[in-house]
Protein backbone atom coordinates (compact mmCIF):
# COMPACT_ATOMS: atom_id res chain seq x y z
CA UNK A 1 0.00 0.00 0.00
CA UNK A 2 1.70 3.26 -0.76
CA UNK A 3 0.92 6.22 1.59
CA UNK A 4 1.17 9.82 1.98
CA UNK A 5 4.73 11.10 3.87
CA UNK A 6 5.69 14.93 4.83
CA UNK A 7 8.98 15.79 2.95
CA UNK A 8 8.61 19.48 3.40
CA UNK A 9 6.34 22.39 4.33
CA UNK A 10 3.68 21.70 1.41
CA UNK A 11 4.89 18.89 0.16
CA UNK A 12 4.34 15.18 0.72
CA UNK A 13 5.85 12.06 -1.07
CA UNK A 14 4.75 8.84 -1.74
CA UNK A 15 5.43 6.00 0.60
CA UNK A 16 6.43 2.76 -1.56
CA UNK A 17 7.38 -0.51 -0.71
CA UNK A 18 8.08 -1.46 -4.52
CA UNK A 19 10.20 0.58 -7.12
CA UNK A 20 8.30 2.59 -9.54
CA UNK A 21 9.50 4.47 -13.05
CA UNK A 22 9.03 8.09 -13.36
CA UNK A 23 5.28 8.46 -15.67
CA UNK A 24 3.80 5.29 -13.61
CA UNK A 25 0.38 6.12 -12.25
CA UNK A 26 -0.24 4.27 -9.17
CA UNK A 27 -2.96 4.92 -5.84
CA UNK A 28 -1.71 7.07 -2.97
CA UNK A 29 -4.08 6.35 0.29
CA UNK A 30 -4.67 9.45 2.91
CA UNK A 31 -4.46 8.91 6.84
CA UNK A 32 -8.19 8.89 6.21
CA UNK A 33 -8.21 5.69 3.49
CA UNK A 34 -8.96 7.64 0.63
CA UNK A 35 -7.44 6.87 -2.53
CA UNK A 36 -5.38 9.34 -4.71
CA UNK A 37 -4.45 8.74 -8.47
CA UNK A 38 -0.92 9.97 -8.47
CA UNK A 39 2.01 10.20 -10.82
CA UNK A 40 5.10 9.46 -10.06
CA UNK A 41 7.62 11.85 -10.87
CA UNK A 42 11.36 11.34 -8.94
CA UNK A 43 12.57 8.99 -6.71
CA UNK A 44 13.72 11.05 -3.23
CA UNK A 45 14.96 8.44 -1.02
CA UNK A 46 15.25 5.13 0.51
CA UNK A 47 14.35 4.25 3.86
CA UNK A 48 13.47 1.34 5.95
CA UNK A 49 12.95 -0.92 3.15
CA UNK A 50 10.10 2.18 1.26
CA UNK A 51 10.93 4.25 -1.25
CA UNK A 52 9.99 8.07 -1.30
CA UNK A 53 8.60 9.19 -4.51
CA UNK A 54 7.84 13.00 -5.43
CA UNK A 55 4.15 12.82 -7.39
CA UNK A 56 1.64 14.74 -8.62
CA UNK A 57 -2.14 13.62 -8.42
CA UNK A 58 -3.20 13.26 -12.00
CA UNK A 59 -6.62 14.87 -11.65
CA UNK A 60 -4.23 18.02 -11.45
CA UNK A 61 -5.74 18.83 -7.66
CA UNK A 62 -3.17 20.89 -6.18
CA UNK A 63 -2.29 23.43 -3.27
CA UNK A 64 -4.08 26.37 -5.83
CA UNK A 65 -7.14 24.12 -6.44
CA UNK A 66 -6.76 23.18 -2.37
CA UNK A 67 -7.20 26.92 -1.77
CA UNK A 68 -10.01 27.84 -4.24
CA UNK A 69 -12.07 24.95 -2.66
CA UNK A 70 -11.40 26.09 0.63
CA UNK A 71 -12.12 29.43 -0.39
CA UNK A 72 -15.61 28.36 -1.95
CA UNK A 73 -16.85 26.76 0.86
CA UNK A 74 -16.36 29.33 3.38
CA UNK A 75 -17.89 31.67 1.18
CA UNK A 76 -20.89 29.15 0.86
CA UNK A 77 -21.09 29.01 4.62
CA UNK A 78 -20.61 32.97 4.62
CA UNK A 79 -24.24 33.29 2.41
CA UNK A 80 -25.66 30.82 4.44
CA UNK A 81 -24.73 32.59 7.57
CA UNK A 82 -25.41 35.95 6.25
CA UNK A 83 -28.69 34.84 5.21
CA UNK A 84 -29.67 32.94 8.54
CA UNK A 85 -29.03 36.84 9.99
CA UNK A 86 -31.37 38.43 7.75
CA UNK A 87 -33.98 35.66 8.65
CA UNK A 88 -33.68 36.04 12.36
CA UNK A 89 -33.70 40.15 11.64
CA UNK A 90 -36.75 40.13 10.00
CA UNK A 91 -38.60 37.45 12.24
CA UNK A 92 -37.35 40.02 15.12
CA UNK A 93 -39.95 42.60 14.36
CA UNK A 94 -43.01 40.45 14.72
CA UNK A 95 -45.73 42.23 16.06
CA UNK A 96 -43.82 45.47 15.53
CA UNK A 97 -46.89 47.62 15.11
CA UNK A 98 -48.22 46.46 18.69
CA UNK A 99 -44.87 47.07 20.36
CA UNK A 100 -44.32 50.81 18.52
CA UNK A 101 -47.02 51.63 20.65
CA UNK A 102 -44.92 51.89 23.41
CA UNK A 103 -47.31 49.68 25.61
CA UNK A 104 -46.40 49.23 29.00
CA UNK A 105 -46.68 45.75 30.21
CA UNK A 106 -49.97 45.32 31.94
CA UNK A 107 -48.87 43.28 34.90
CA UNK A 108 -51.41 41.03 36.07
CA UNK A 109 -53.87 41.01 33.09
CA UNK A 110 -54.06 38.47 30.79
CA UNK A 111 -52.12 39.62 27.92
CA UNK A 112 -49.14 39.88 30.55
CA UNK A 113 -47.84 36.80 29.70
CA UNK A 114 -48.23 37.08 25.71
CA UNK A 115 -46.43 40.52 26.30
CA UNK A 116 -43.33 39.10 27.83
CA UNK A 117 -42.77 36.29 25.10
CA UNK A 118 -43.67 38.57 22.15
CA UNK A 119 -40.38 40.63 23.50
CA UNK A 120 -38.07 38.08 24.62
CA UNK A 121 -38.86 36.15 21.67
CA UNK A 122 -37.74 39.29 19.40
CA UNK A 123 -34.63 40.14 21.77
CA UNK A 124 -33.32 36.10 21.37
CA UNK A 125 -33.83 36.63 17.23
CA UNK A 126 -31.62 40.10 17.41
CA UNK A 127 -28.71 37.88 19.29
CA UNK A 128 -29.04 35.02 16.59
CA UNK A 129 -28.96 37.76 14.05
CA UNK A 130 -25.66 39.27 15.66
CA UNK A 131 -24.26 35.63 16.19
CA UNK A 132 -24.81 34.91 12.44
CA UNK A 133 -23.64 38.02 11.27
CA UNK A 134 -20.49 38.02 13.18
CA UNK A 135 -20.12 34.16 11.74
CA UNK A 136 -20.79 35.08 8.50
CA UNK A 137 -17.58 38.13 8.72
CA UNK A 138 -15.60 35.62 10.32
CA UNK A 139 -16.13 33.01 7.03
CA UNK A 140 -15.45 35.96 4.60
CA UNK A 141 -12.39 36.34 6.11
CA UNK A 142 -10.98 32.86 5.91
CA UNK A 143 -12.21 32.97 2.13
CA UNK A 144 -10.27 36.31 1.87
CA UNK A 145 -7.15 34.46 3.16
CA UNK A 146 -6.97 31.16 0.77
CA UNK A 147 -8.45 33.58 -2.23
CA UNK A 148 -5.25 35.03 -1.87
CA UNK A 149 -3.47 31.84 -1.75
CA UNK A 150 -5.10 30.46 -5.11
CA UNK A 151 -2.29 31.82 -7.04
CA UNK A 152 0.84 30.71 -4.70
CA UNK A 153 3.67 28.14 -6.05
CA UNK A 154 5.03 26.17 -3.82
CA UNK A 155 7.32 23.34 -3.80
CA UNK A 156 4.35 20.38 -4.14
CA UNK A 157 4.54 22.22 -7.66
CA UNK A 158 6.82 20.96 -10.90
CA UNK A 159 6.33 24.81 -11.36
CA UNK A 160 8.13 25.93 -8.15
CA UNK A 161 11.21 24.87 -10.84
CA UNK A 162 10.49 28.03 -12.64
CA UNK A 163 9.38 29.86 -10.22
CA UNK A 164 12.36 30.07 -7.96
CA UNK A 165 14.52 30.44 -10.54
CA UNK A 166 12.92 33.69 -10.80
CA UNK A 167 13.05 34.52 -7.24
CA UNK A 168 17.03 33.60 -7.01
CA UNK A 169 17.38 35.48 -9.70
CA UNK A 170 15.60 38.53 -8.67
CA UNK A 171 17.11 38.74 -5.17
CA UNK A 172 20.73 38.09 -6.44
CA UNK A 173 20.31 41.23 -8.47
CA UNK A 174 19.22 43.20 -6.07
CA UNK A 175 21.99 41.90 -3.33
CA UNK A 176 24.71 42.95 -5.78
CA UNK A 177 23.07 46.01 -6.62
CA UNK A 178 23.04 47.13 -2.68
CA UNK A 179 26.77 46.19 -2.68
CA UNK A 180 27.31 48.35 -6.30
CA UNK A 181 25.59 50.99 -4.79
CA UNK A 182 22.84 50.33 -7.45
CA UNK A 183 20.06 50.20 -4.46
CA UNK A 184 19.97 52.04 -1.09
CA UNK A 185 21.25 50.66 2.28
CA UNK A 186 18.47 51.33 4.06
CA UNK A 187 19.57 50.22 7.23
CA UNK A 188 22.79 48.53 8.44
CA UNK A 189 21.59 45.03 7.99
CA UNK A 190 20.11 45.33 4.33
CA UNK A 191 23.42 43.44 2.93
CA UNK A 192 22.36 41.04 5.76
CA UNK A 193 18.74 40.35 4.65
CA UNK A 194 19.62 40.66 0.90
CA UNK A 195 21.90 37.57 1.43
CA UNK A 196 19.52 35.62 3.46
CA UNK A 197 17.03 35.81 0.43
CA UNK A 198 19.59 34.67 -1.64
CA UNK A 199 20.69 31.31 0.10
CA UNK A 200 16.74 30.98 0.51
CA UNK A 201 15.75 31.19 -2.97
CA UNK A 202 18.89 28.67 -3.56
CA UNK A 203 17.88 26.44 -1.18
CA UNK A 204 14.07 26.34 -2.51
CA UNK A 205 14.86 26.06 -6.14
CA UNK A 206 17.63 23.32 -4.92
CA UNK A 207 14.62 21.35 -3.41
CA UNK A 208 12.52 22.06 -6.41
CA UNK A 209 15.10 20.66 -8.99
CA UNK A 210 15.42 17.41 -6.58
CA UNK A 211 11.68 16.92 -6.35
CA UNK A 212 10.59 17.78 -10.04
CA UNK A 213 13.40 17.65 -12.85
CA UNK A 214 14.35 15.32 -14.79
CA UNK A 215 17.59 13.32 -15.29
CA UNK A 216 18.66 14.77 -18.49
CA UNK A 217 16.09 17.95 -18.24
CA UNK A 218 19.50 19.86 -17.22
CA UNK A 219 21.80 18.78 -19.87
CA UNK A 220 21.24 22.16 -22.27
Amino acid sequence: MNTYSKFAPNVFLAKCDQLYQTGDVIEVQTRHGKENECEVHNLIYEQGGFYFYSITRTDGFNAQERAKAKADRLNGYAATAERKSNEYYEASHEGKDFLSLGEPIKVGHYSEKRHRALIDRNWNRMGKCVEFSDKAKDYEARAAYWESKTQEVNLSMPESIGYYEYKLEKATEYHAGLKSGKYELRHSYSLTYAKKEVNLAQKNLDLARRLWEQPDSSEK
